[in-house]
């Protein structure tokens, strides 16, 4: 079957959940047999979002390929089985890069480079380059229509329906329909407007996901077909969900798949979606509940812990339990109020991070989860402040630091020699997969039930080799290796209740229906704990 293309714009603002729309037509698409691949195309100029700021951007997912990519790509593939990467995600500044060294290189043969067609047409190759191995294609259009930075791919996927042919393409615009309260209304006027928007361009949407914060009647949704000149049954409601893996059902039950495979002419069976029916039966009836404490510096911004959040929600429904994320600011926590702060946490977590913004506080906490036995899990940066917490209060090097925040006499976090002449920051750290082996009767090597595993990095430091047989002699187990034994992958305590952590980011391998084992042993480890909350109501 040739590829079909579905394109996903957004208009009124952001935020409306293009992402989440796409990754949800992808599992629905999915279960009835199709091979389904996701883009998102970023209009910024960033080559991409590795150097950025999370409160800038949100998270940044890594794929195994090793690719920084947008968060959505966390939303395609929790939502669909196939793993996404470095094609699968692109900018206006990748797009105008590999155009400008075209040109530099002189294979435009001195004619004028413009928007229009050379811009254009290298958007529409790496479309087409990256799906040439699916049945259906989903293009995400980051931003929102009518920003001058989405132009060029707007006219991209215009043109695109000319090349792959009608019958091949398919147009959904996520738009808002807002209730305002004073006046007891839906309005349907930014839609409209921003249907207007899309029109302008030359655009015609097929179908309209109206988010809302309920369903729409009948009449509203024929008085957006009658304006927006798509038919009523292509008026899909994206009401607030409480939560985000109900979607698929959501759509499903107003024919959304249906209608995109008639509209695209494919055949295809009906969906199996028992699964997704089960995780949300489990997520719908916790038995229980685990109150887990993040320790972070990024905690303002719940987007930059994206596939944080939702791996721990996988690790609760995988224990039929409910867990409820109590965000701590690292900065703010001290030994005088660490006790106030995390008491009454099942389980305390420190995640990654960069820069020594609040370092000082992360150690408390895991001083604090060391010595009053409170499950533990720290992951990237959280496993280096857990070596580092060891090796000054328990082997007595109270300058044990990392050389990213300081100078230090006991330097227990440094970079590996491949690293220390390294000068661009964008893409230049140790990225994607990377083999892992897990030491014989270790914790780590129950939890995952093999000796080998691969997990995605996304780090520059590395446990210095120098200091491996004294974390050892202070009862921490080393029980996750490089397969030469170099790097420090995982680390265990021997007399602790549940005390784990890893150099890698297992939340992004996480998956609703695929749970990480990390994260359903650490949950239930949290629920096994002395401060184990009442089931949840």
């Amino acid at each position: 079957m040739r590829t079909k293309f579905i394109f996903v714009t957004g208009g009124v603002l952001s935020s409306l959940g293009k992402g989440l729309s796409a990754a949800a037509i992808g599992a629905l698409l999915e279960a009835r047999g199709l091979r389904v691949g996701n883009i998102k195309m970023d209009p910024y100029i960033n080559v991409d979002p590795g150097t950025m700021s999370p409160y800038q951007h949100g998270e940044v997912f890594v794929t195994e390929d090793g690719a920084e990519t947008d968060l959505d790509l966390g939303h395609y593939e929790r939502f669909v089985g196939r793993p996404t990467g470095k094609r699968n995600n692109f900018t206006t500044g990748r797009v105008y890069q590999a155009v400008i060294e075209r040109e530099r290189r002189g294979e435009y043969l001195g004619r004028t480079v413009q928007v229009i067609p050379h811009i254009t047409d290298e958007i529409k190759r790496l479309v087409l380059s990256g799906t040439e191995d699916v049945d259906v294609a989903i293009i995400e259009v980051g931003g929102t229509v009518g920003d001058i930075e989405s132009l060029p791919f707007l006219e991209a996927i215009r043109q695109l329906k000319s090349d792959i042919g009608v019958g091949n393409v398919l147009y959904v615009h996520v738009t808002l329909v807002p209730y305002i309260r004073a006046a007891g209304e839906l309005k349907t006027k930014p839609t409209q407007h921003s249907v207007k928007d899309l029109l302008s361009i030359g655009i015609q949407p097929d179908m309209l996901l109206c988010r809302c914060e309920g369903d729409l009647d009948r009449d509203i949704r024929q008085k957006i077909a009658g304006f927006c000149n798509v038919g009523i049954d292509d008026v899909i409601a994206a009401p607030d969900v409480d939560n985000i893996y109900r979607l698929p059902l959501v759509f499903h039950d107003q024919g959304l798949d249906d209608r995109i495979l008639r509209q695209l002419g494919i055949w295809a069976a009906q969906p199996r979606l028992e699964r997704w029916q089960a995780y949300m039966e489990r997520a719908e009836r916790p038995r229980r509940r685990a109150r887990i404490g993040i320790v972070g510096k990024y905690v303002h911004l719940t987007d930059t812990y994206k596939s944080l959040n939702e791996a721990l929600a996988h690790g609760a429904n995988a224990n039929e339990a409910k867990v409820e994320l109590v965000f701590v600011d690292s900065e703010e926590l001290t030994s005088e109020n660490v006790a106030a702060r995390l008491a009454g946490m099942d389980g305390i977590l420190i995640p990654g991070g960069f820069g020594n913004r609040g370092i000082e506080g992360k150690i408390v906490a895991v001083a604090y989860a060391r010595t009053q036995s409170v499950p533990f899990f720290g992951i990237c940066l959280g496993m280096q402040v857990a070596c580092i917490e060891l090796l000054r209060n328990v082997a007595g090097l109270a300058d044990a630091n990392s050389t990213e925040f300081c100078r230090s006499a006991h330097p227990v976090v440094d970079l590996m020699v491949d690293q220390r002449d390294v000068t661009e920051k964008g893409g230049t750290m140790r990225l994607g997969a990377w083999p892992c082996t897990l030491a014989e009767g270790s914790r780590a090597r129950a939890i995952y039930g093999v000796e080998r595993i691969s997990e995605r990095h996304r780090h520059r430091y590395e446990i210095n080799p120098d200091y491996h047989q004294q974390l050892k002699d202070h009862g921490m187990r080393i029980s996750g290796t490089s397969p030469d034994g170099r790097l420090v992958e995982m680390v265990e305590l021997r007399d602790h209740p549940y005390f784990v952590a890893c150099q890698f980011h297992p939340e992004f391998k996480s998956r609703p229906l695929e749970p990480h084992p990390l994260f359903s042993a650490f949950i239930s480890a949290a629920l096994s704990s002395s401060t184990r909350r009442e089931p949840a109501a």
